[in-house]
């Protein structure tokens, strides 16, 4: 069960609750632009104060006009934050004052019967009385703060850990497998994660790249837990014209570098296309394990599974060694088999195989197929080793690296990988050539 102490920053769109958000974590993690409407979806991150540990929550602007893009999608996602932390910081803008909306959020507020307090943002003189107006809410404890020069920020998180109790409020070293959904915009990615969790964490909409930021959201399937994070969809470089778009592929860059094993997800009745090859070899050069999730499967007609694979196994070759599964995250058509798949993966990348055990497996593949004679010169193989796993990293001790041929070093991973059912996750070996002897010295 979590019992990490959450806190949740709510106010209405462009007062800085993502600027705070990042100074409080210590890092960029949220969005930032000077554009209404930029944070959506509900954003968790793990923060620390004089020893206590706690995780915050930036939420969307809450809106007046109903007719406002996203409306109801970021107003769900503020209520289900605001329900689920243990205190609340109402952000407001000091350039601005008061406004009806901050009145109407600080309703909303005392309702709840949680701590709440107001963090009055975008403080640049620190010797009037700036706070004094928005006492006028009902809230006690009201903060200046400059969420961009970090003034006063302590005071605030002092103000909002109140009710913070070690005893009770404990974050352990997380033992999740951490997932990340990567893939185009708008071929399901935050559909499916909200089908996982059956609670609509993220915003859904038919419009593409609804999602911008990279959501985590953790859930336990057979005593096993796992994060999940959606992330914004990777457009293509003609696209990436405005700020906000780039910030979202940088995003997703972290997320696959932070995630145990990628999900990437596409649609099914147009395949594998350009972008998500691209992607595909992004998750490739940094070593992370993968598993393919055909979507939109509900869609296919009078297709076999088993047509579909090979057509896609043909057209992209690097996709040989990924698992595959056809799902629908729409009806939620073979989504019990993601969670399989994705442990499979998880315990071949984290595995360790003895010595002894590689080499003999060496012995039998030699055996098999004899390395090739090169200008009258033959490949001696000494011994296999392993020296690190996730990614797995082998060390082949041959005699010289030169005679070792493009060809044989594949036919030796092919092999590995079906010797140990290794799918889904690099393998890298390495090549150690005998040492040459220094000449003597004169």
């Amino acid at each position: 069960m979590d019992k990490s102490f959450k806190i949740a920053l709510v106010g209405r769109p462009n007062v800085g609750k993502s600027a705070l958000f990042n100074r409080i974590i210590k890092r960029r993690s949220a969005i930032v632009e000077d554009i209404e409407g930029i944070t959506r979806d509900r954003l968790y991150a793990k923060a620390e104060l004089f020893g206590k540990e706690f995780e915050v929550i930036d939420t969307g602007g809450l809106e007046q006009d109903k007719t406002t893009p996203f409306y109801d999608e970021v107003r769900a996602q503020t209520l289900l934050a605001i329900e689920e932390a243990d205190s609340i910081v109402l952000v407001v803008d000091s350039k601005v004052g008061v406004t009806t909306l901050d009145e109407e959020v600080a309703k909303l507020l005392h309702r709840t019967k949680k701590p709440v307090c107001v963090a009055v943002n975008k403080v640049d003189n620190f010797h009037g009385y700036v706070e004094y107006p928005y006492y006028s809410l009902g809230i006690e404890k009201v903060v200046p703060v400059s969420a961009l020069q970090g003034n006063q920020v302590v005071e605030l998180l002092e103000a909002a850990l109140v009710t913070y109790d070690p005893k009770i409020h404990t974050m352990e070293t997380d033992p999740a497998i951490r997932v990340a959904i990567i893939g185009r915009p708008n071929v399901g990615k935050s559909t499916l994660l909200n089908e996982i969790l059956g609670d609509n964490r993220v915003a859904v909409s038919k419009k593409a790249g609804t999602t911008r930021d990279s959501i985590d959201a953790r859930i336990t399937v057979d005593d096993k837990p796992y994060v999940f994070i959606d992330t914004a969809g990777i457009r293509k470089k003609k696209s990436e014209s405005e700020v906000v778009e780039k910030f979202a592929f940088m995003r997703t860059q972290k997320a696959i570098e932070r995630a145990d094993v990628c999900v990437l997800l596409f649609d099914a009745t147009e395949g594998l296309t350009a972008e998500e090859k691209k992607i595909l070899r992004t998750v490739e050069l940094l070593g992370k394990s993968c598993l393919l999730l055909a979507n939109k499967w509900d869609l296919m007609k009078n297709t076999r599974m088993e047509h579909c694979s090979l057509s896609l196994r043909t057209d992209c070759s690097f996709s040989q060694n990924l698992p595959l599964v056809f799902i629908s995250a729409k009806t939620g058509r073979n989504l019990d088999k993601v969670f399989s798949e994705i442990q499979k993966i998880y315990d071949a990348q984290t595995r360790e195989i003895s010595t002894p055990e590689l080499n003999k497996f060496m012995e039998k593949t030699l055996q098999m197929v004899h390395p090739p004679m090169i200008k009258g010169k033959r490949l001696r193989i000494y011994y296999l080793t392993q020296i690190n796993k996730a990614p797995l990293v082998f060390k082949l001790f041959i005699n010289k690296k030169e005679l070792m041929t493009l060809s044989y070093k594949r036919y030796i991973l092919n092999q590995f990988r079906e010797h140990f059912a290794i799918k889904g996750c690099p393998v890298i070996l390495r090549l150690q050539g005998k040492a040459k002897r220094e000449s003597a010295l004169t």
